[in-house]
């Protein structure tokens, strides 16, 4: 739901094409799948799981990566990646078993920017290619987030085509 906001917020008629594969790990479905939604008009793609960044780059459309920067392997497909690191929550479970207050809850929130669990890895071969009114209202969020001016509505609702 925060990619697809950001992506309104650049471009409010944008529409979505969302499909789920049942899977963690199935490059295979994931590339299958990708191709259907680049055959529906899909010219770019979130590459959430292994598979579709494949696709992407075998019918010319762009990629954005998750997890981990892919751009290396998709020099001229993944234009930048969402990247999470574990850190933050790790060492808070850490801090709080050692502190003899560990409980079971919701460490998701050290996902956050805001806790520097995600961030956005950097353009490489994409750099001076993306406009820079685009990156300056992404360094301008981004900072923003940061500081806890701007706060990211979390929605763990199924995201639905649109």
């Amino acid at each position: 739901h925060a990619f697809m906001a950001g992506a309104r917020e650049v471009n409010p008629e944008i529409r979505f094409q969302v499909a789920f594969i049942g899977s963690w790990f199935d490059p295979p479905r994931a590339k299958e799948t990708a191709f259907g939604m680049i055959e529906a008009g899909a010219d770019v793609m979130y590459a959430e799981r292994f598979g579709v960044s494949d696709a992407a780059q075998e019918r010319g459309v762009f990629a954005i990566g998750n997890v981990i920067d892919t751009q290396a392997d998709y020099p001229d497909t993944v234009v930048a990646s969402a990247i999470w690191h574990f850190e933050p929550t790790l060492d808070a479970a850490v801090a709080a078993v050692k502190g003899g207050v560990f409980v079971a809850e919701n460490y998701g929130v050290y996902s956050y920017m805001i806790h520097g669990g995600s961030s956005l890895a950097p353009l490489g071969t994409f750099e001076g290619k993306v406009p820079a009114e685009i990156m300056e209202l992404v360094a301008q969020r981004s900072q923003e987030i940061l500081d806890g001016t701007f706060e990211v509505e979390i929605n763990d609702d199924e995201p639905r085509s649109s």
